[in-house]
């Protein structure tokens, strides 16, 4: 076996380091290896430049034909075009700019999370050094409450432990020791003889060998894996760069064909230059990234309410295309509240009622009754030795129940208080704790001596159900103290592995009476001879909601998978309790088996796995790769440190609020305030509501767009050698702006479609022009460009100026598009939604209208569009026809259910 530091005993590691447990390093050696292996920091990534992030924006293919458009109208004196062009372009330009520039903090978080001083052993004598200046074979001291500066081999561990949630996931503390372990694949939480960088002491302390610094600790490595993680594309910046493409080679299509019939007529090249402006202004929705970064930010304040802070707008829709969610477990799934759900005392056996750390529940027995306020006597002995051998502390804070020290101990004295027993109301009574003897990982247990009310004293003890069986003379069954032997030791043993299979972690408590003359001796002598009254079943249980969340996900095609670093059986139980493992289906897959499957056995097994156990940082990468390899939209939750690789990765990452680290926070596209799965659910329905109304919009953009295009085609090809622009470039853009964009805007306030979350998971690849998307977009917008070209034709020849006839042509497009804005809210029909269930879209309209009526009718808006005032019955006439295209294509549609006008 290749032995590593974990394997080896101190006097192996310090001689494979060259250094002593009795001198440390010497200064000169120690400034050698500095220069050898570094500082012991996190390497940063190097940061982008704020000003070549924000020219990078203008890479935007819509953006790059806008300025074209601008510099043209600059050319040819067009002044106000060009102004109001560029400063479209710069607004989009900006508002990407700043959600890039937020999201560029993932490592500087990560270095901060370091230990900034530290005390090691240097020529024999304790010194305090910068923990930067840190190299292997430094000796470091390590007391309560420390950031460990380094990853160490523990060569002293004097009741220690450590909280490494943040590398592994486990929320109880790990306790320490120093023995060489077995075996070359050890999980990172099972390495006890190990501490590592950043990992915080909650009690106890020691000393320990350096054996890995800066990038070559197990939060070093997890740097390396944040900077090197790839962040895809979201499906919707894929689907707009490919919308745009298409945007793109419409518009140099219609452009050509525009531009060769122009030439074929003898056209000047300001003509069509003019013309060209004109078109290019048409054929790209200038409004189309301003309206989606704006919907995408009302969606995300609307999920902010709901506890869920989208941290990139573009997350906002990606949720909605979640196909897998990969949820941690602690926190998440489960309440990070460890719970007595069910305790054996005197041979019965009773379960337990209430949620966390509140004191308000229950004891439910065999059949079923619930204890009354007079407790069985052999289970309210067992509940007073689990209050007063405890050194938690059971407070309310801010309207809720917190527990300060170790949460199982916490669960102890919640259960104790549901049965009216507190250690406070106790020691008032008269019970005193006169000594005390902490857990350590050596004996398993803790015990204290107690003087009861009548002065006598009794040793109370808890620990692992095996030690105190076997460190217990008698068992209490049936009312009576009974000897133990094999037949009574057998039915503790069974009671042990019928929770256990449960998934419950047991933790047994003892009693034995004292004389006074016992109450000096030191543990070794008084913990034996117990009675063992009783066994505690405590796990961190699902949170109520969950199973319905995980119910609705199922229902919407989505499938729900959970990673954790718990152990396998554990991570089974809450699976089948919460309904992940469903009908008794699905896989669970440990870390050691991930060790063995290539990429491509890991990719055909992903998609039957229920839950992956023990699991570490690069196997949270591989799993996200696996499902992304099968064509998944993945979501990852995550806290810790050792989350944020995956969560960079995965297409949404989702980190919790109250527990993750800063790290994982930064690292996240989604931030849960309240931890908790449900909050995710409602944030991928508000992702579906939020790309269903998107789609709305952006048939009501590019309906506009075919629209101001064909009627400036329609010109060319119908009106011979000398035709004239119905349009001007100022009227197409008031029309994609303002006419439209403000409707435009409100459909992405629409209310959820009914089948919302009974959909399956939209596929990863699907653009926005499907299921006869594009070809409604193509059939009403001819019509309407082909009923404004005609009003435009037939106001030329009843003698009507140029100006008059674009205006009505204007006019005409203005109405019909917001007659179409009713029509685009509904994937169904136009004649099956109530108009009023959006009051936002009927406001938008109404001030479309009022916006559009006065460039016509002001002096302002004649200047700068270049409009006339309408005679009262053109503008009846107007707001009557443009109605036309909307109702008898919808009425088509629905008498001959025709899906694709």
């Amino acid at each position: 076996m290749n032995k590593t530091y974990f394997n080896q005993t101190t006097n192996e590691v310090c001689t494979a380091l060259k250094t002593g447990l009795d001198k440390g390093l010497s200064g000169i050696d120690a400034a050698g290896r500095l220069k050898v292996h570094g500082a012991n920091e996190i390497q940063s990534a190097d940061k982008k430049s704020p000003v070549l992030m924000f020219l990078a924006q203008f890479k935007n293919p819509l953006l790059i034909i806008l300025m074209a458009g601008s510099a043209i109208s600059f050319f040819t004196g067009h002044t106000v075009d060009g102004i109001a062009i560029i400063v479209i372009v710069f607004i989009n330009a900006l508002i990407s700019f700043y959600q890039e520039f937020r999201a560029e903090k993932s490592m500087e978080a990560l270095r901060a999370m370091g230990a900034p001083r530290a005390i090691v052993l240097r020529d024999g004598q304790w010194t305090e050094i910068d923990a930067a200046d840190i190299v292997p074979g430094d000796i470091l001291k390590i007391e309560t409450g420390d950031i460990l500066a380094a990853d160490v081999r523990l060569a002293e561990a004097h009741r220690l432990q450590t909280d490494e949630s943040a590398l592994t996931g486990e929320s109880e503390p790990v306790n320490k020791h120093t023995n060489p372990l077995d075996g070359d694949e050890v999980d990172l939480g099972d390495r006890f003889n190990m501490g590592f960088m950043s990992t915080i002491v909650t009690t106890g302390n020691g000393t320990g060998i350096v054996v890995r610094t800066g990038m070559d600790t197990e939060v070093g490595r997890i740097a390396e894996l944040l900077s090197t993680a790839r962040e895809p594309k979201t499906p919707l910046q894929q689907r707009i760069e490919s919308l745009s493409h298409i945007l793109i080679g419409a518009a140099f299509t219609v452009v050509a064909a525009v531009v060769g019939i122009g030439i074929y007529h003898g056209m000047g090249l300001l003509e069509m230059l003019n013309t060209g402006i004109s078109l290019s202004v048409a054929s790209i929705p200038e409004g189309l990234p301003t309206v989606v970064t704006i919907v995408l930010t009302m969606g995300s304040q609307r999920m902010a309410k709901g506890n869920a802070l989208a941290r990139k707008l573009d997350a906002v829709e990606t949720l909605g295309g979640t196909s897998v969610i990969c949820s941690d477990k602690t926190g998440t799934l489960t309440q990070n509240q460890m719970q007595v759900m069910k305790i054996w005392a005197g041979g019965r056996q009773w379960s337990l009622t209430g949620r966390g750390f509140d004191p308000d529940g229950a004891y439910i027995d065999e059949d079923g009754n619930t204890a009354g306020p007079v407790l069985d006597p052999d289970l309210s002995r067992a509940l007073l030795v689990s209050a007063l051998c405890n050194d938690a502390e059971l407070v309310r804070e801010e309207d809720r129940w917190m527990v300060r020290g170790n949460p199982t101990e916490g669960a102890l004295l919640v259960a104790a208080a549901k049965a009216s027993m507190s250690r406070e109301d106790l020691e008032d009574r008269g019970f005193e704790v006169i000594r005390r003897f902490p857990f350590d990982s050596a004996r398993k247990m803790m015990s204290v001596v107690v003087r009861d009310t009548a002065g006598n004293y009794s040793l109370m003890a808890k620990g692992a159900p095996d030690v105190i069986l076997d460190r217990s003379a008698a068992i209490r069954l049936d009312g009576r103290d009974t000897a133990k032997d094999n037949v009574t030791a057998a039915v503790v043993e069974n009671r042990v592995e019928a929770l256990g299979s449960d998934a419950l972690r047991t933790l047994a408590v003892a009693f034995r009476p004292l004389d006074t003359s016992q109450l000096e001796l030191d543990p070794e002598a008084l913990e034996n001879k117990l009675l063992l009254l009783g066994i505690h079943g405590i796990i961190d249980p699902p949170r109520a909601e969950v199973p319905a969340a995980i119910g609705e996900c199922r229902s919407a095609g989505i499938r729900t998978v959970m990673i954790t670093g718990d152990h396998a059986v554990t991570a089974r139980a809450i699976a089948e309790q919460t309904g992940i493992i469903h009908d008794r289906e699905g896989l669970v897959v440990t870390g050691a088996e991930l060790n063995r499957m290539s990429r491509e056995e890991l990719r055909e097994t992903a998609p039957d796995v229920a839950v992956f156990a023990r699991v570490s940082p690069e196997h949270k990468l591989r799993i996200v790769d696996a499902l992304q390899a099968n064509g998944k939209v993945v979501a990852m939750t995550g806290d810790g440190v050792n989350d944020a690789p995956a969560l960079r990765q995965a297409d949404i990452g989702v980190a919790m609020g109250i527990t993750g680290t800063s790290v994982a926070k930064e690292s996240a596209a989604l931030v849960l305030l309240d931890d908790n799965f449900s909050t995710i659910v409602s944030a991928v329905r508000e992702g579906r509501r939020i790309f269903d109304n998107i789609r709305k919009f952006i048939r009501q953009e590019l309906t506009a767009n075919v629209a101001e295009v064909s009627v400036i085609l329609f010109a060319f090809l119908m009106m011979g050698e000398n035709p004239l622009l119905p349009l001007t470039a100022l009227m197409v853009l008031w029309i994609n702006l303002v006419s439209d964009g403000i409707p435009a805007l409100a459909l992405g306030m629409e209310p959820e479609e009914s089948d919302l979350m009974q959909r399956q998971p939209r596929d990863k690849n699907e653009r926005f022009f499907n299921r006869n998307f594009s070809a409604k977009i193509i059939i009403r917008g001819l019509a309407l460009g082909w009923l404004s070209y005609l009003i435009f034709d037939h106001a030329l020849k009843e003698g009507s100026g140029l100006a008059y006839a674009q205006t009505l042509a204007f006019a005409t497009m203005v109405f019909g598009q917001l007659w179409h804005a009713f029509d685009a809210r509904s994937f169904t029909s136009l004649f099956t939604k109530n108009p009023f269930t959006n009051p936002y879209l009927l406001m938008a309209v109404g001030a479309s209208a009022l916006l559009s009526l006065g460039a016509v009718y002001t002096p302002f808006g004649n200047l700068v569009l270049g409009t006339e005032a309408l005679a009262l019955k053109d503008l009846l006439m107007v707001v009557a026809v443009s109605a036309l295209p909307t109702f008898i294509l919808s009425g088509i549609k629905e008498i001959f259910r025709l899906e694709f006008i």
